[in-house]
């Protein structure tokens, strides 16, 4: 357990909007195919905007929310699987982007997949034991891994950044995360090869690849877990929850879970049916989206959770959201 404060939040889409309809003329699908399976209606795809540029907009507004200066982040932590490139870590070009340059920043990435920022929100409270302000992201563009003639993956994912800062206060925080290793390929995209002049093989496409009835069962199991978990771990149970913001993934599955744990539909906050699954972006930008629309109450009581490649997954528990 870990005490906090979310000082700010901020979210952007990337630039162009691409409905189910606009899918129908490149693919073989069918608005209503995606909506019954998946409930996506629309994502956002970047064409000019890499995963930097998606993290210094959402990072500017979660500053101007949080009523600090740029200058007062101590710590930048960006979990993405798509970076901008391998080196430099896109959260020291997020620091570049702000003008930080001059300052002493501890600056890193994280890849935790579609957990990511969960797992970057949890290093980031405990690291608040030395710092003061962290600027956390959960920023992709996973358009550009994404085979946009597979109608089983294209239809799932869109680009965005979602950002939070925190800072210490009196909100409660219980974590749980878990992985386990993947060798099966459930959700694989290819890395660079190893000296590929040497090898006797066609290059590989990097497009991201998944095994679906694998991840929908795997989904249902830990996001179950996850969350009773960390409710155990507080002594609440999921009636005292105002609300749990769960990884965009796909509607069946989370309301699958809401049946599994005999909770309704409406205490799990969705917005894929416009985002779609934008990955490690997808719970902050949740969260952002949430409050400003008033569904997260002061001093309430929020739970994160999420799952991923890798596979990994994982909860928070908020107690006393915004507590002083």
């Amino acid at each position: 357990m870990s005490s906090i404060e979310i000082l700010g939040t901020g979210y952007v889409s990337a630039e162009k909007k691409i409905s189910n309809f606009d899918l129908e003329k490149r693919v073989d699908t069918s608005d209503e195919w995606i909506v019954q399976r998946t409930g996506i209606s629309s994502r956002y795809v970047s064409e000019t905007e890499n995963t930097s540029d998606l993290a210094y907009k959402a990072s500017l507004k979660a500053i101007e929310d949080a009523h600090i200066q740029k200058e007062d982040i101590e710590v930048i932590i960006v979990a993405t699987m798509t970076p901008d490139c391998m080196t430099p870590s896109t959260a020291c070009l997020v620091q570049a982007k702000l003008g930080l340059n001059d300052c002493p920043i501890f600056a890193f990435d994280i890849n935790g997949a579609c957990s990511g920022f969960l797992y970057a929100f949890q290093i980031a409270s405990d690291l608040l034991n030395r710092y003061h302000h962290i600027l956390v992201i959960g920023s992709e563009t996973i358009s550009k891994m994404i085979d946009w003639n597979d109608r089983s993956t294209c239809v799932l994912f869109g680009d965005g950044a979602g950002a939070m800062v925190l800072g210490r206060g009196e909100t409660q925080l219980y974590h749980y995360a878990n992985s386990e290793g993947d060798l099966q390929q459930v959700l694989h995209t290819e890395g660079l090869p190893l000296i590929h002049d040497l090898q006797n093989s066609e290059p590989q496409t990097h497009f991201l690849t998944m095994k679906g009835n694998d991840v929908f069962r795997f989904a249902i199991r830990v996001l179950k877990e996850s969350i009773e978990n960390v409710l155990e771990q507080s002594g609440l149970t999921i009636d005292d929850i105002d609300l749990v913001i769960p990884h965009q993934a796909n509607y069946r599955i989370i309301n699958h879970v809401a049946k599994k744990m005999k909770v309704d539909i409406s205490k799990f906050y969705m917005n894929l049916q416009e985002f779609g699954n934008t990955s490690a972006a997808s719970i902050p930008i949740a969260y952002a989206m949430a409050k400003e629309e008033g569904l997260i109450p002061e001093h309430g009581r929020v739970i994160l959770v999420g799952f991923g490649a890798g596979l990994t997954y994982g909860a928070t528990l908020i107690d006393n959201v915004g507590g002083q």
